[in-house]
């Protein structure tokens, strides 16, 4: 049973599934919209949004586990100087999810998500 039990497991192992959220959080900070399953987006929407937030913090701590998070070393410096002045006034909701049509192979629902 997994009653409460609030992780989606994407069907994949706890080893395997960090890697996948890692690589698509670097992704989607680098370019700012990518095009994944719904479920993943809704899984990689609250990684991104705890990287932004400590992007906001902005202190020594914050920059540390957000380089031990992402992949690259520039993205993180680059996500700590934009991140005060774009989301200073935002209390959160920092990434849209949108819809989009089924993948043709698998009918799998797909979604954009992109930074806000």
């Amino acid at each position: 049973m997994r009653h409460r039990c609030r992780v989606k497991k994407l069907s994949k192992p706890a080893d395997q599934r960090r890697a996948l959220l890692r690589s698509l959080a670097t992704e989607l900070i680098r370019h700012g919209k990518i095009t994944t399953t719904l479920i993943r987006a809704k899984v990689l929407r609250s990684e991104v949004e705890k990287m932004i937030t400590l992007a906001k913090n902005g202190s020594l701590s914050a920059r540390r586990e957000a380089l031990g998070y992402i992949f690259d070393k520039q993205l993180v410096h680059a996500l700590f100087e934009q991140a005060p002045t774009r989301y200073g006034d935002r209390q959160g909701g920092y990434t849209r999810i949108l819809h989009t049509v089924p993948r043709r192979g698998d009918n799998a629902k797909m979604a954009i998500i992109e930074l806000v």
